[in-house]
């Protein structure tokens, strides 16, 4: 079976990239969310994306927001989009087909997309400007785009260099995402609300965990050169 990931250091690099992407963003939301204790921020409660508003508290889509750190989960997110699309492109060989090629786009739509919720925030001001379309763009694209990568990644496993349990759990991390996904909209949409933060977690976080599982293992790979190694030629015995 023809691997579709390239050798080398790298590769290996890229896969450190894409694995250091979600470590970076958990960081940046544990330590804002720490931040946040006007109210206290739940993460069952809570928008997500309420955790990179910088300006001053506010009450957004339902909630009461006041994130002191809202920089510092903004710049977790776009690192985290930055790191999945170079990792991506220094892992996966272009031109062994459409495999690599589909991963790469998925990966480059989930890292645009992530990378569009931290720079265009989901505040007031930007529902009152009409940027919000950029902020709901980029969620609703990677929470699409990445969960789809994650059941890609997994159902290629095999060429990637996943072992067969790695590429098992990738898939239904990537199902359990797109179920999730339909119930944390539905929840929106109808104004209900109940444990939005839960909800939007559900699609968030299996997307995290893919690309952690397929960083460290891309990152511990150590792969055989393509070109095979010289034969030495036997010399006659001697009496």
């Amino acid at each position: 079976m023809t691997l579709i990931v390239r050798s080398g250091a790298a590769a290996r690099a890229g896969g450190l990239l894409i694995l250091l992407g979600p470590l970076v963003s958990w960081l940046a939301e544990f330590v804002t969310a720490a931040a946040w204790q006007d109210p206290p921020y739940s993460p069952f409660h809570n928008w997500v994306s309420h955790l990179g508003l910088t300006g001053p508290p506010q009450t957004a889509f339902g909630q009461v927001a006041n994130s002191p750190l809202g920089a510092v989960m903004d710049t977790g997110w776009v690192t985290y989009g930055i790191l999945l699309i170079v990792g991506a492109f220094l892992v996966f060989d272009v031109r062994k087909g459409t495999r690599p090629i589909t991963i790469v786009t998925l990966a480059v739509l989930a890292g645009a997309g992530v990378s569009l919720v931290g720079i265009f925030q989901g505040s007031n001001a930007k529902l009152d400007s009409g940027l919000i379309a950029f902020h709901t763009l980029g969620a609703q694209t990677v929470m699409l785009t990445g969960n789809i990568m994650a059941i890609t990644a997994g159902a290629n496993g095999a060429r990637i260099g996943l072992s067969k349990r790695r590429s098992i759990t990738s898939i239904t991390l990537g199902t359990a995402g797109l179920i999730s996904f339909p119930l944390f909209m539905a929840d929106a949409l109808t104004g209900w609300m109940w444990n939005i933060g839960m909800l939007e977690r559900a699609v968030i976080y299996p997307i995290m965990i893919s690309h952690a599982l397929l960083g460290s293992s891309l990152a511990a790979a150590h792969r055989l050169p393509t070109t095979p190694h010289p034969h030495h030629l036997d010399t006659p015995a001697t009496l």
